[in-house]
């Protein structure tokens, strides 16, 4: 049997048009899973991106702080039921073009991969309403009595999207020949390097910068238009 070909997405501003993370600690607040304060440890970072005085990058690290002091000690059901509303609440709200960009691959027999940074238990219900067969992301330590441990199982695994891509070639039966990667930040350099066609959608300064260097495709969506440039 030949090997399948993959397509390979990030999930986070390249999907989804939000952070799924970022969806989750609100949610998580508002549940009084996290309790109040959890805010404010990136609230500063938040108000500066909104007023484009700060960069994304330290407002969505100020968030990942967060989750990962206030995850430590709650109840896995209470992450499980938190990502379920996001899910059901949220997960059309995508991007025309990787949307209809993953519909096509489907149809064309791609399997298609996704590789993110945001826990896998909200992942695992968002990427399969989307037609993903496989997803990566980072797993939280469950210890007694289904509490979270607060740390990573293999975090520097996953934190290097090569290394899962490598991973999942080897254990799905996957071939390169043909295959299509869809990133928005430079942590996805590692992948589309890999891939036969790399395409950066609204990339920021840093995946930008190596995507006219090396001539990939760069797609921007704007409101109801799509940009190629």
């Amino acid at each position: 049997m030949a090997d399948k070909k993959v397509a390979i997405f990030d999930v986070d501003g390249t999907i989804f048009r939000s952070s799924l993370l970022i969806q989750l600690v609100d949610v998580l607040i508002e549940r009084r899973a996290f309790p109040p304060e959890a805010r404010e440890t990136f609230d500063k970072e938040h108000r500066k991106w909104l007023d484009r005085e700060g960069d994304y990058e330290e407002y969505i690290m100020a968030v990942v702080k967060a989750f990962r002091e206030h995850i430590k000690g709650v109840y896995y059901g209470e992450l499980v039921d938190a990502a379920e509303q996001i899910v059901s609440e949220q997960w059309k709200r995508t991007y025309r073009f990787t949307r209809d960009l993953i519909k096509d691959l489907k149809e064309k027999g791609y399997y298609l991969l996704a590789v993110s940074h945001s826990p896998k238990t909200v992942l695992d219900k968002f990427c399969p309403k989307l037609g993903f067969n496989k997803v990566y992301g980072l797993i939280y330590e469950i210890g007694p009595q289904d509490l979270f441990t607060g740390h990573v199982v293999d975090e520097h695994l996953i934190f290097n999207k090569a290394n899962i891509v490598k991973r999942a070639v080897d254990k799905e039966s996957l071939t390169l020949n043909h295959s299509v990667g869809v990133g928005d930040t430079e942590s996805d350099i590692p992948f589309l390097e890999m891939v036969t066609k790399p395409i950066c959608f609204n990339p920021n300064q840093k995946l930008y910068r190596t995507a006219k260097r090396l001539s990939w495709d760069v797609v921007v969506e704007r409101k109801d238009v799509i940009y190629r440039l």
